[in-house]
């Protein structure tokens, strides 16, 4: 399955530089990626304890990947 285009996410940032460039919550240093991983052993209230995200900003970006996941689903089954 394809990557999620994060440049479409207001919630995510990458900048050149800043975590080697990797996808980061918008205003901190924490990887959108390691937000997915700790989530597949951890409650996400010890995820937000652990990495200091809000709540707001994980719904958002779930939210994006599953939409995400979504389109592409639609295209696939179009396609």
């Amino acid at each position: 399955m394809a990557s999620p285009d994060w440049s479409q996410c207001p919630a995510v940032e990458s900048i050149p530089g800043k975590v080697s460039g990797a996808w980061v919550f918008r205003g901190t240093r924490v990887p959108v990626s390691a937000i997915f991983e700790n989530l597949k052993t951890s409650s996400l209230d010890e995820v937000l304890e652990n990495f200091h995200v809000t709540r707001d900003q994980v719904q958002a970006v779930l939210d994006f990947a599953a939409r995400s996941a979504s389109a592409h689903a639609e295209t696939v089954r179009a396609g």
